[in-house]
């Protein structure tokens, strides 16, 4: 297989990733050029921390138009948390900040309320909402690991492949067409999070 590319954009330790990638036989390497990305198979966005901050450290190292062109041309792109939350409009942390605006919808805090702790932190059910490769193979209901205080509102709820519970019944993954992103860490998610690799593996050799 072709490589894939893990974008670094300065945000979260990718050496996890990297190594749940190649676990799973998928030929992958860390880079932040946006030569590597026009060049690659697919892609794998993760990432950690501000919305904001994300977007404008992609604006500085002049990647977001290959990544754009990259998912527009079919490349198969894995988004993990923060590589979900960026594909949508808006974030609202410390203040409104465009997204990438691949996607209709908003990424909002969670509202308080007794009896939960924000972040959201640790391990939690997804439930299918739809049919999706990403999950061929993993039961509903199954547990995978969380680190975050935003989530998405898609506009199009067709696009939600599965929710979460956690003050609210949230979006805690997507797919359309050749975009899967998720909101929590397969890297950290044992067994399940390297079947998902796994699906994605697949899922990039088909495209």
């Amino acid at each position: 297989m072709e490589k894939v590319v893990i974008v670094d954009y300065g945000m979260g330790n990718l050496r996890s990733v990297e190594k749940a990638l190649e676990s799973v036989g998928i030929d992958a390497f860390i880079s932040s050029k946006a030569e590597d990305i026009k060049n690659a198979k697919a892609l794998v966005v993760p990432g950690v921390g501000a919305f904001g901050d994300a977007i404008k450290n992609l604006e500085r190292l002049n990647l977001i138009d290959e990544i754009l062109k990259s998912i527009e041309k079919g490349k198969a792109y894995l988004g993990i948390c923060l590589g979900l939350q960026i594909l949508f409009e808006y974030g609202y942390e410390f203040g409104k900040h465009r997204g990438l605006s691949v996607l209709k919808g908003e990424v909002v805090r969670f509202e308080k309320r007794e009896g939960y702790k924000i972040p959201h932190m640790g391990w939690n059910q997804i439930w299918k909402k739809k049919e999706s490769d990403i999950y061929k193979d993993i039961k509903d209901g199954e547990f995978f690991y969380f680190v975050h205080s935003f989530y998405v509102k898609p506009t199009d709820l067709d696009i939600i492949a599965t929710t979460t519970d956690y003050t609210i019944d949230f979006c805690s993954s997507i797919q359309k067409d050749n975009i899967w992103a998720v909101q929590f860490h397969p890297e950290k998610s044992q067994k399940a999070g390297l079947k998902l690799l796994r699906n994605f593996k697949e899922f990039v050799e088909r495209s």
